[in-house]
């Protein structure tokens, strides 16, 4: 199954708290997108596996991606080697991406860096003529996505571009709550956490904010990239 746009990150709720505004308004613009978690985020402080895992099927459902699939890799302990790597290299030569837009390369979760580093390497190598796969008893070809976009996360990092995404700012915001068990509900009898504070959400609506105001919109979303963009011409910009 091929997609324009993999966006792969860390643990479920990575996605919709950096990027689900680029999510929507890409599939918006006819552009096929998939989403490929690497742990089912079983460390998080409230909920479980279970319950996240429904949460982020209920988010997939509401952005409207082709799918939603799970590295299964383990949450904090997930390394970067020949196993991993192979695993990640199927999954990028099944969908055949032409972006992949994943985590943040700097944060303040380690997983965040850690998987920023494995995917920029399983890209590289998934395109190596002589790195063998199969999927589905089948051979599969090389393939290396032609961009890799890393999101900003906790830590502010100064994007190489801002996207505007005023108009799916709400939608945003009801991905988010999706993860009812990890961010703030005063209803709530779970420990708290650092995500599940009232003032992260209000951290996310800043920085939303703060992103937008640097291009001289409503709410935006930012990225870093390790190459230049190409613009074909000046409308581009405007």
């Amino acid at each position: 199954m091929h997609v324009d746009i993999l966006v792969i990150m860390a643990h479920p709720d990575d996605a919709e708290l950096s990027c689900s505004g680029t999510i929507l308004s890409c599939i918006d613009n006819g552009l096929s997108v998939g989403m490929l978690d690497l742990t089912k985020g079983e460390l998080g402080t409230r909920g479980n596996q279970a319950i996240r895992q429904k949460e982020a099927m209920n988010s997939a459902k509401l952005l409207k991606v082709k799918f939603r699939d799970n590295l299964n890799l383990k949450d904090g302990f997930f390394q970067i080697n020949e196993n991993s790597l192979n695993a990640l290299i199927v999954k990028i030569r099944q969908y055949t991406p032409k972006i992949i837009i994943t985590n943040s390369r700097t944060d303040r979760h380690p997983d965040h860096e850690n998987a920023s580093k494995f995917v920029k390497k399983g890209a590289f190598l998934s395109g190596l003529i002589k790195i063998k796969s199969k999927s589905n008893n089948a051979n599969q070809n090389p393939w290396r996505p032609d961009i890799i976009l890393y999101s900003i996360q906790n830590n502010f990092v100064d994007p190489d571009f801002v996207l505007d995404v005023s108009d799916y700012f709400q939608t945003k915001i009801k991905s988010i709550e999706c993860f009812r068990s990890q961010f703030y509900d005063s209803k709530s009898e779970e420990p708290e956490s650092f995500i599940s504070s009232k003032g992260f959400m209000e951290f996310i609506k800043a920085r939303s904010i703060d992103l937008g105001h640097s291009i001289g919109v409503a709410h935006g979303e930012g990225f870093t990239c390790d190459s230049k963009l190409k613009i074909d011409n000046l409308k581009n910009i405007l």
